[in-house]
């Protein structure tokens, strides 16, 4: 059995058993029909995955893996914010009509700042540190630029990586301030773990552990009952992912270079209501 299926289980168990109804508050997220999308959340839910142990994809249900690979290196590698450099239509919603989702996300990875070793992009800076100064406590990006949220579609939820090396290993932390528990928590793990292989692959590193810290975990109204059902299923055993080992350059990565073996999952839930 997966031990990333037996986290998405017991973290939804407990939201839905001991988590905060907005029943009554006046929400921000509504439905296509312009019904107000309450939630249950939990606060401050941390997630712990061994990356040497298993790669972190469900198997009640599918993870596209390769479409989530292609919005981080969209978000990561190309540092893009125009949707038209990206396979799938996940931010459509959030595009104006030349394709730019603003100064978000990938944009502000992109930003050159001055360090005393020179000119780095937050991407590049972590590169360089992973190579020549790995046991730095200051291993970290950040895109949550309050003076560019204006100019931005949507606020980042997932703003900040910390990267920290013991010994071989390369670990992480992503913190998120907010997450659809159904849409997007395993899409977001999975791309995550697929950052700190790279990473690790390019920096001589093993991977380590990651550390996923969400602010607000919440389940919406409509998702509750395919919630029960998904959490009900049998998990299968984790898959494992391979990875072409002959990338040594972070920017030479594509998504054909990831493989799962021995990925078996149940049927996906089709047609999942998404607020907005």
């Amino acid at each position: 059995m997966s031990k990333a299926d037996n986290i998405f289980i017991n973290m939804c168990k407990d939201i839905m058993e001991n988590g905060y109804s907005s029943e009554g508050q006046d929400v921000r997220a509504k439905w296509e029909d312009g019904t107000a999308a309450h939630t249950i959340k939990k606060f401050g839910v941390v997630n712990r995955y061994d990356l040497k142990e298993e790669f972190p994809i469900l198997t009640l249900r599918p993870t596209n893996l390769k479409a989530a690979i292609d919005e981080l290196l969209w978000i990561w590698q190309k540092k893009s914010n125009n949707i038209n450099q990206l396979n799938s239509h996940i931010w459509d919603s959030w595009a104006d009509e030349t394709g730019s989702i603003g100064k978000a996300y990938g944009y502000q990875l992109g930003i050159k700042h001055k360090y005393p070793e020179g000119e780095f992009d937050q991407v590049d800076r972590v590169i360089y540190d992973l190579k020549n100064n790995p046991y730095s406590r200051r291993i970290i990006t950040n895109i949550y630029n309050h003076q560019d949220l204006h100019e931005m579609h949507l606020y980042p939820c997932a703003y900040s990586m910390t990267f920290n090396v013991t010994g071989k290993k390369l670990n992480a932390i992503l913190n998120q301030r907010s997450q659809d528990i159904l849409v997007a928590n395993n899409w977001n793990v999975c791309q995550y773990a697929v950052l700190i292989h790279i990473l690790a692959q390019v920096s001589d590193l093993e991977v380590g552990e990651f550390v996923h810290v969400i602010a607000d975990a919440h389940i919406y109204d409509r998702h509750l009952p395919l919630v029960k059902e998904l959490i009900e299923r049998t998990p299968y055993p984790a898959p494992k992912l391979i990875i072409n080992k002959d990338k040594k350059d972070f920017y030479d990565f594509t998504v054909d270079d990831f493989v799962l073996e021995g990925y078996q999952s149940g049927e996906q839930i089709k047609k999942i209501p998404v607020a907005v």
